[in-house]
C-alpha cells in the first residue's frame, strides 16, 4: 500500500515536535487545554499512520489514513489558536505549520493513490 517509510518517520517526527512544544507551553489554563488538545491529536496522525501499515485491505489503510488526515487537521487548528492568541510567537511555530502541511500533502497523495490502486474511487 502507498505511504512508505518516509511518512512513517515523517508523523513520528511530527509527533515529537509536538511534545517537544507542548512541553514549552505556559502552564496556564489556555496553555494547559490547548497543550492537551495539541498533544492528543498532534501524536495520533503517526500512530493511525502506523496501525494502517497493518491493514488488512486497502479499504481499512485508507480509512486509518483518513484518521490520521483528521488529526492533522485537528493539529494545524491548534497551532493556528497558539499562534493567532498569542500563546506562541508565529514565527517560532512556522516550521512546524510548514510540516503539518507537507505531512497533510503526503497523507492525500497515499489516500488518493490506494484509492486509485484499489479501484476504492
Amino acid at each position: 500500500m502507498a505511504g512508505g517509510p518516509d511518512l512513517r518517520i515523517r508523523t513520528k517526527q511530527l509527533a515529537l515536535r509536538i511534545i517537544r512544544l507542548v512541553t514549552d507551553l505556559p502552564q496556564t489554563d489556555v496553555g494547559r487545554v490547548t497543550g492537551n488538545q495539541l498533544l492528543r491529536s498532534g501524536t495520533s496522525v503517526g500512530a493511525n499512520y502506523r496501525e494502517g501499515t497493518r491493514a488488512r485491505s486497502p479499504a481499512e489503510f485508507v480509512s486509518k489514513l483518513q484518521i490520521s488526515l483528521q488529526e492533522i487537521e485537528e493539529t494545524s487548528y491548534w497551532l493556528e489558536l497558539l499562534a493567532e492568541g498569542g500563546i506562541v510567537l508565529e514565527a517560532k511555530l512556522t516550521s512546524l505549520v510548514t510540516e503539518v502541511g507537507e505531512v497533510t500533502a503526503m497523507l492525500v497523495a497515499s489516500i488518493n493513490t490506494t484509492k486509485k490502486r484499489a479501484g476504492l474511487q
